[in-house]
Order: structure tokens, then sequence, then C-alpha cells
């Protein structure tokens, strides 16, 4: 969804020479602009731009610089390269200036100077080395005079909180719209950590032997990679169940069968064997052949070879370097955290199905929210136990899980049918003694802390009943610094850093 546009309209009415710097908008250099001129300043936002962009308000025949500050969205960064074409356009004609770097980052400084009163529209073009953008602003008026400027701009407003563009650009800073959005009825539950089918595999002695660990350092916890040699198994010594025996004799049967099998294939060819006769051998040779091949896999040097069947970590180890096994016995288990099974439990009286349940959230290792994606609900049950009202549920997380197997965390489970409403970001929310407020841009440099009543919530997205408007923009990251500025009673100094 596009940014809806906010415009801020300010008017500085002291001179330099005041002591109070308050009101008086700044060129890229720090300075005030000029007292005759009222100054303007507009806010707009794009898929990923803002501009908050101050410049005298424009007049016939006298030279306009722009204050531009360009930040990308999705870091909430500052543009540091690239260049800006500032234009004046009325229907298809009009002036414009390039600049082909920021005079300081995030800043451009172009200037025009109009030739005549009227409505114009003021476009900027950014192009940088990862992107470019166009930003429009409409009906943008051109007067005559200063004197008519000053009658027509109107004066600024309380700027609420302020908060400069420097002091966003080097915290972790970011803004988000206000949407309409589904919101859906939540439980709060629990859940606990399973590995999942497919995730984890034991491997057994394919043949009576001793224990040889490869990797001194083999326990449980280590990373292994796909086909990495673990393990050997070795008979050499045991007077029987001796699986080196074992291969050289079935080699021997295998080229017994081979040799009858080649020399009946050539009669049976040329009519002299019957057929069936060339079909016992065939089946003989067939059977040597497989054993003789099931015997001599993953065989080596060592003896028989235990190697990791896919990228994991050592789950668990059933034996001892050294010990003797028999085939067939459990030696190492492999797991890999690509993929997790969260069991879960619902109380019967929410009538849970797989259809009802419309999103699920979990918290991760780091505390934040998680959301899983569609489709994962595996199993829903259909009993309950006796005193125990509540339906497991099996949900398959296909993100990588820190979190050990059996541990707990905090689940969140969306029913029925969602309702349309205003949403933001949990992360805009803030909480004092069980009211919430957000911080809300009013403009490029201004914010305000405003009040608003919460309703439904999920792990991402919180539905709020009122105080808020579909396109304010809201503060998600950094929302507690302007919120101490606001606090602290100081109101920064104007001029920005170069």
């Amino acid at each position: 969804m596009k940014y809806i546009y906010i415009v801020c309209i300010s008017l500085f009415l002291f001179s330099c020479g005041n002591n109070e710097e308050e009101g008086h908008a700044h060129d890229a250099e720090g300075n005030h602009v000029g007292s005759e001129v009222p100054a303007i300043s507009k806010t707009i936002w794009t898929d990923q731009t803002e501009l908050f962009v101050e410049f005298p308000a424009l007049v016939e025949g006298k030279t306009s610089k722009f204050a531009a500050h360009f930040t990308v969205l999705d870091k909430h960064q500052p543009v540091r390269n690239g260049s800006v074409t500032v234009s004046l356009i009325q229907g298809d004609s009009g002036i414009r200036h390039k600049v082909d770097s920021p005079s300081s980052p995030g800043i451009f400084s172009p200037a025009l100077q109009p030739k005549q009163p009227g409505t114009y529209d003021l476009i900027f073009d950014l192009k940088t080395t990862e992107y470019s953008d166009r930003i429009v602003i409409e009906d943008v008026q051109v007067y005559a005079s200063a004197e008519e400027a000053s009658e027509n701009v109107a004066e600024a407003e309380d700027a609420g909180i302020s908060f400069l563009k420097e002091q966003a650009w080097k915290i972790d800073f970011q803004t988000a719209p206000v949407i309409k959005g589904e919101v859906y009825d939540i439980v709060h539950t629990s859940g606990v950590w399973q590995a999942a089918p497919g995730t984890y595999k034991t491997l057994v002695a394919g043949a009576n032997g001793m224990v040889n660990f490869v990797l001194e350092n083999l326990t449980e916890g280590m990373e292994v990679k796909r086909g990495q040699l673990l393990m050997n198994l070795s008979s050499e010594g045991l007077s029987s169940n001796n699986i080196q025996a074992e291969i050289a004799q079935a080699k021997a049967r295998f080229n017994q069968a081979k040799a009858e099998y080649d020399r009946k294939k050539e009669l049976y060819e040329d009519k002299i064997v019957p057929k069936a006769e060339f079909e016992r051998v065939e089946s003989d040779f067939r059977v040597a052949e497989s054993n003789y091949r099931a015997l001599a896999s993953n065989y080596g040097a060592g003896g028989k070879q235990i190697r990791a069947p896919f990228a994991g970590f050592i789950k668990s180890i059933s034996t001892s370097n050294g010990a003797y096994v028999e085939q067939g016995a459990n030696l190492v288990s492999i797991g890999t955290d690509r993929s997790r099974l969260l069991k879960t439990q619902l109380n019967a009286s929410h009538n849970p199905s797989k259809e009802a349940i419309s999103g699920v959230w979990y918290r991760n290792d780091k505390g934040n929210w998680s959301e899983v994606e569609d489709r994962s609900i595996v199993s829903v049950g259909k009993e309950v136990e006796d005193r125990k009202p509540m339906i497991p549920v099996y949900i398959k997380v296909n993100d990588v899980v820190e979190m050990p197997k059996g541990s707990f965390t905090e689940v969140q489970i969306a029913l029925g049918e969602a309702e349309t409403g205003i949403v933001v970001p949990e992360a805009a929310l803030l909480e004092d003694y069980g009211n919430y407020s957000v911080i809300v841009q009013t403009g490029g440099e201004s914010f305000e802390r405003r009040p608003v009543k919460i309703g439904k919530r999920n792990g991402k997205n919180a539905q709020v009943l009122s105080g808020l408007d579909a396109g304010d923009v809201v503060v998600t990251t950094g929302n507690y610094q302007v919120k101490m500025a606001s606090m602290s009673g100081q109101t920064p100094a104007h001029g920005h850093d170069h």
C-alpha cells in the first residue's frame, strides 16, 4: 500500500537575529531561510522514500534554495549517493535544477528561480545506485511578491515533538503506515517443541563388529555434514560373524554365479538349454549379486562405515568407542533444525478445526513473535480425555528453531472469521500502566504522542478502535527515543549537522 501523502505547511516569522531560533526553516548548510519570505515544509512518502523538504515560499524572480531530506524507508537511512533533479512544471513547460550529490548524507540542496506566478507541480527525481524514485508535490503556488506570499502562507501550528532527521538517522528507527487490515479473535496458549517427522534419523549397525569413532570429539550437539564419516564397524579378529569373511564369501559366490549365468545365457540363446534352467541360473545370480552389494556397501579399509545421511547435529549416541555391537543395534541419531513440530492445545469450547485456524504465532528464541506460514496445520485432534477438555493441535514450523526439543514457548492462534479494521504493528504500541499510545509522525521532523484504544491483538498487529486513521504514519522502531525527547522539556536546536 502506498504511503498517504502528509503535507505540513509551516510559517516562520522570527528574524535571524532573534534569540529564539524556534520557527525558522534552515537550508542545507544549517543557515536560516531569509525572513522576508515565509518558509514552507512538506513531507511526502512513497513506497521507497520519505522526502522532507524545507524551502522559502516560491516568489517570482527570487531564488529559493531547497533543503531536501531523503530517507530510504526500508532501513530508514539517509540517501548517501546519487543525484536529485527538482523541477517546477506548469503544463508542458517549466524549469529544473540538478544536483549530482548530497551536500551531507541525506540532504540535497537544489535551487529554483521561478519566472512567473501561478500554480505548478514541484517534482523531485531521485536517482541512486540502488534505485530511482519520483516524488510529486501538486498545486505549489508561485507568488508575485514576498508580501503576497506572507499574506497567503498559513502560520504553522505547534510542531509537537521535534525529532531531527540527523537524530533518527543515527539510531534504529522505522515508521509504518496505519492501514485497514483483517483482525481475528486470538487465543493465547503455549506449545512444546517436538521433532518433526523426517528431521531426525537413527543409524543402526549393518553388521556385527567393534565400534571405532572416526571423530575424536563425537558428542551430542555436534554439527555434522551430509555424508560425513562418523564411525566404523570392524570385525577384524572375530572368529564368528566376521563381516570381512562374509564379504569375501559373498564375492566368491557372486563371481561363481555370474560365470554360470554368462555361460548359460549363451547356451540359452543358442537354444541348447531350456528356458526354465536359464531362469533358475539367472535368479541365483541376481540373489548373489544383491547379497554381495549389500554386504560391501559403505565398507572401507576400517570396516563398515557409518555416515551422516544429511546435514544436522548429533542428537544422541547409543554406543561407546570400542564397544561390540550386533547387527541392528542403534548407534547414533542425527537431527536437524530445518523444521519443527509445535504441539499446542485449545479448549474444546473453541470447536477448533484446521479450517477454523487462520493464523499461528509463536515466541522465538529472541523473544519476538514469529508468524507460521500458511497451510502449516498438520492435524487437529478429534477427541478429548476425561477431565482434560483440551484439543491437541500440531503445527509444522519450517523456520530454523534455535530452541531445544521439549522446551515450551508462547503461542497465539487466530480463530474464526476476520474483521476489517484499523491496525498498527505491535511494535508501535507504548504502554503505561495499561494505557496505550503511539508516536505519530506529523511531518518530517514533527511528531506527537497520541493515546489509542486497543482491540484484538496478535503477535504481529493490533486493532486500533480509536485514536488513529488509515494513512497516519506511526513510529515502530525508535518510538521510545521520541517519547524521551517529548519528556525532556528541551527542543533540539535548529540547523542540521553537515
